[in-house]
């Protein structure tokens, strides 16, 4: 027996969902540099290839190369 194909709906107040599909919207891609992670300063998700390591309270952390805002500006373009 096969199960039904359950679809995302959300309660009329907006705080909860009565289903949920399964799975990440972040899905990696086909290569290494497709998939994504989020910068720790602005918190957006970018491609690998967009991040840099920067030392953050004694811990090097993935964050938008060359700056956050500087990234902002190149892909508004």
């Amino acid at each position: 027996m096969a199960k039904a194909e359950v679809k995302t709906a959300i309660l009329a107040d907006g705080l909860r969902y009565k289903t949920k599909v399964s799975g990440s919207p972040f899905t990696a891609g086909t290569s290494m540099g497709g998939s994504t992670m989020s910068c720790f300063l602005c918190g957006k998700h970018r491609l690998r290839s967009q991040l840099g390591t920067r030392k953050v309270i004694g811990k090097s952390q993935a964050v938008c190369a060359p700056s956050c805002k500087e990234l902002d500006e190149l892909l508004a373009r």
